[in-house]
């Protein structure tokens, strides 16, 4: 936005501020939040603090310097009212689950390592955090951030007390932060319609099961070398000797890779599918849903236990879900794969438009990146970093309404979700 379209939206902005920084204590820190939001939004290639600043006619560097990284506002209660205003507006199909990452030089910047860089495609000194963002076809927003510990940060001493990283916050790996947020949103009064995310977080067996044990809905990436068994296979046991442990069922036959198995359906077996109109025309491919059952140690073993923790004993029946299955008509061979825990009925169709919901997200990220500078934040602490992204985040909520409906009215209750919610398994 240029100043004059950030001026024109000036008194809305006003009531969006009051709203969504309530919890804010300070007449004047809601009113550099007012200030930063407008930095953030005006045009210009570098959304550092004092390039913001030197843009505003009342921007004041130090002062925002001060609001961003010393300033003790809780920026939680501000990303949960974005949320809960948010989500009635946007009415999610998916939530979905990625991380992004932040290059860095240096080694100073809270959670910075060497670590893989998804904005480089390679390993590189970088930051990384967790997001969850609820997504249509036309609309999306982050709802909210877990910033990644990486292993050497635990006991860095140093680091983490120059970078003001909180007692008690360690490492833990993205999948389970991923989980961490979806609990608190919960909190919130908000839960998915149904759980997206690409193969870094799909593939992950505890995952999928933290999903499942939530009675969260999910339509997740896989890779080709995932295993499983047929749906209508079961485990057999062999005959008891009467000596010793009688023996437990188990699946006799080797499971197939998902490569495997759809390649061996044959070409013909899979049906055109269009998803949604893209630029360039309806976007369509050809698809395949199976039943199967997920194989793989680890998925057993979660499996096992949960089964024993609840009815003190394991039958060896492996859940069955749905592979869907991708094979482009210029392809040699199919090239995606997702599992699913929605019902079996579930149109191809359906399937195949929630697998591919995820593209939305990286129009957000461009966005919330290019322009209004995410990845631009300057500062080192940890304080600092989320009340950035928090400020950023609510620029996002505040160009999403302005699109989407700008004279919507937005909800009042503090919590969006029914008094008796209902999750689809």
């Amino acid at each position: 936005m240029d100043a004059h379209e950030v001026n024109r939206v000036r008194a809305k902005l006003a009531l969006f501020v009051a709203d969504v920084f309530a919890s804010v204590p300070r007449k004047d820190q809601r009113a550099k939040s007012d200030c930063y939001l407008r930095g953030l939004m005006v045009d210009g290639r570098r959304k550092s603090i004092q390039a913001m600043a030197s843009r505003l006619p009342d921007g004041n560097e130090q002062n925002l310097q001060q609001f961003v990284n010393q300033s003790t506002w809780d920026p939680v209660p501000v990303r949960r009212r974005i949320a809960e205003r948010m989500v009635p507006l946007i009415g999610p199909d998916a939530w979905a689950v990625d991380d992004v990452s932040f290059p860095k030089d240096g080694r100073m910047s809270v959670a910075v390592a060497h670590q893989y860089c998804g904005a480089l495609g390679k390993q590189a000194n970088c930051q990384v955090a967790v997001s969850v963002h609820a997504v249509t076809d036309t609309a999306s927003v982050p709802l909210q951030w877990r910033l990644f510990l990486p292993k050497e940060w635990d006991s860095d001493v140093d680091r983490r007390r120059r970078c003001q990283v909180p007692d008690g916050v360690g490492h833990r790996e993205k999948w389970r932060l991923a989980l961490d947020t979806l609990d608190e949103l919960a909190t919130w009064g908000l839960v998915p319609p149904v759980v997206v995310a690409d193969a870094g977080y799909g593939q992950n067996a505890d995952f999928r099961a933290g999903l499942a044990d939530r009675d969260i809905a999910y339509v997740v990436a896989v890779r080709s070398d995932v295993t499983v068994h047929p749906h209508h296979v079961a485990p057999v046991a062999p005959p008891w000797s009467g000596n010793g442990r009688r023996p437990q069922p188990r699946y006799r036959d080797k499971p197939s890779s998902v490569a495997d198995l759809a390649t061996s359906r044959g070409r013909q077996a899979f049906t055109e599918v269009t998803w949604r109109e893209g630029s360039r025309g309806p976007m369509r491919s050809h698809f395949l849903a199976l039943r199967v059952r997920p194989a793989g140690v680890r998925a057993r073993r979660l499996v096992q236990a949960a089964a024993i923790a609840r009815d003190g004993q394991w039958d060896g029946v492996l859940p069955e879900m749905t592979l869907l299955v991708e094979w482009p008509e210029e392809a040699e061979a199919p090239t995606d794969y997702w599992l699913s825990n929605l019902p079996a009925d579930t149109p191809v169709t359906e399937l195949v438009r929630l697998a591919k919901i995820r593209w939305r997200i990286e129009h957000d990220y461009r966005e919330l990146k290019h322009d209004l500078g995410l990845d631009h934040f300057e500062g080192r602490s940890w304080t600092g970093w989320h009340h950035h992204v928090t400020l950023v985040t609510a620029a996002h909520a505040f160009l999403t309404e302005q699109r989407l409906a700008p004279k919507a009215d937005t909800a009042d209750s503090p919590s969006t979700r029914p008094s008796t919610p209902s999750r689809t398994c």
